[in-house]
C-alpha cells in the first residue's frame, strides 16, 4: 500500500487552483446542462476484438468520471482504497449539441493487465504501473468503442466536502428512500424535495444494502445533476475566489489530465449544450449478466463481447 501511495503521488499532475476545480464543474456542466497495460497497447489487445483502441473524433467529447473510497475512508485498507465504486462517461456531440452520461457496472468482467478483473481495480493497477490516467482511458476507450478524450477522479470525502462548499444539493424523490443498515442506522430520505449535506449526499450515492448497484448508479446520477444545478445557481463560473476555496479543501485528492487549454474549451462548450441530456445505466436489464468466477460475483457482456456496450456509445448521441 505504501509503495501504491508513492506512485499516487509521483504521477499526480496538479493544476491551479481556479482551473482545476472549473475543469471538474465544467465536465459536469458541459455535458449534462442545459449537464496490466500503461500507455501502450499490448499485441494481446491489438489483437482481440474486444480490446482495440478507437481514433479520437473531433467532433466528440467523452470524459471519464470515476469516484473511489481514498485512503481516507476508514474502511480503505479492507474494501480497497483505489477501487472505483462510481464509473460514469459523459459525452457530447459538439455539432449538434446533443449529450449523455451512462454508468458502467464496478463488477464489469473485463481484461485488466494479462489476468481477467472487475473493472472497478482498474484505475488501482494504473498507480501500480505509474501511468493510472492513461491506462484507465485506454481501457474504457477499448470496452466502449468511444476515444476518451479525458479522465478525472475524485475520492469520496472530497466529493462529501465538495457538497458542503457549495452548501449543499437538492434531489425531489418520488418514493421515500430507506437505507436500514448499512450506515450503522436507519438513513431514510421522505418523499418530495430534500436538501442534502456532504454527508447525506454521499450515503444518499452509496447505499445499496437496500437496493443494488443499478439503482446507485441512477442516484449518483441525480446527484451529480444536483451539482450541476447548484453551480449554475451559484453563478459558479464568474467567481473564481468560490472556485479557488473548492480547490484547496479538495485538490490532495483528485488526479485529472484536465489541462489550462481544455478548461477553456469545456467552459465554451457549456454555453452550447441543449437541455436534452440522455440518461443511461447498463444493467441486467440490458447489455450484461450475472455469472460466479472463483467464487466472486462478476458481470458479463451479452454474448460474450463488447458489442453491445459499444453500439451504446455509438449510437446514444444520434
Amino acid at each position: 500500500m505504501e509503495n501504491l501511495e508513492n506512485g499516487f503521488s509521483r504521477s499526480r499532475r496538479i493544476l491551479s487552483a481556479t482551473f482545476l476545480i472549473a475543469a471538474i464543474a465544467a465536465a459536469i456542466y458541459g455535458t449534462v446542462i442545459l449537464g496490466t497495460s500503461s500507455n501502450t497497447i499490448t499485441h494481446e489487445q491489438e489483437t482481440d476484438p474486444n480490446y482495440i483502441m478507437p481514433a479520437e473524433e473531433k467532433d466528440r467529447l467523452d470524459i471519464l468520471v470515476l469516484g473511489m473510497r481514498g485512503g481516507d475512508d476508514p474502511e480503505a485498507q479492507e474494501a480497497g482504497a483505489y477501487l472505483t465504486d462510481t464509473i460514469i462517461i459523459f459525452s457530447y456531440d459538439k455539432v449538434s449539441g446533443k449529450a449523455s452520461v451512462v454508468s458502467v457496472p464496478r463488477d464489469l468482467y473485463v481484461k485488466i493487465g494479462d489476468k481477467q478483473e472487475k473493472i472497478n481495480a482498474a484505475f488501482e493497477y494504473g498507480l501500480l504501473k505509474d501511468d493510472e490516467i492513461n491506462h484507465v482511458k485506454e481501457l474504457f476507450s477499448q470496452i466502449s468503442g468511444i476515444y476518451i478524450d479525458h479522465a478525472t477522479v475524485i475520492d469520496f470525502s472530497s466529493f462529501e466536502k465538495l457538497i458542503d462548499l457549495i452548501g449543499g444539493v437538492d434531489i425531489t424523490l418520488d418514493k421515500p428512500f430507506i437505507e436500514k443498515t448499512q450506515w450503522g442506522y436507519e438513513f431514510n430520505l421522505p418523499v418530495g424535495q430534500n436538501h442534502l449535506n456532504g454527508k447525506d449526499a454521499l450515503y444518499y450515492a452509496r447505499s445499496r444494502f437496500s437496493t443494488n448497484d443499478f439503482d446507485r448508479a441512477r442516484r449518483q446520477q441525480q446527484i451529480l445533476f444536483a451539482i450541476k444545478d447548484k453551480l449554475v445557481q451559484m453563478d459558479f463560473f464568474s467567481d473564481p475566489l468560490k472556485a479557488l476555496e473548492i480547490f484547496n479543501t479538495i485538490r490532495s485528492n483528485i488526479y485529472t489530465d484536465i489541462g489550462l487549454w481544455d478548461v477553456r474549451n469545456l467552459l465554451n462548450l457549456a454555453d452550447k449544450v441543449n437541455a436534452e441530456t440522455k440518461h443511461y445505466v447498463i444493467s441486467t436489464e440490458n447489455l450484461v449478466y450475472e455469472s460466479n468466477i472463483n467464487g466472486s460475483y462478476v458481470l458479463l457482456p451479452v454474448g460474450d463481447n463488447f458489442n453491445g456496450i459499444k453500439q451504446l456509445f455509438h449510437d446514444i448521441l444520434k
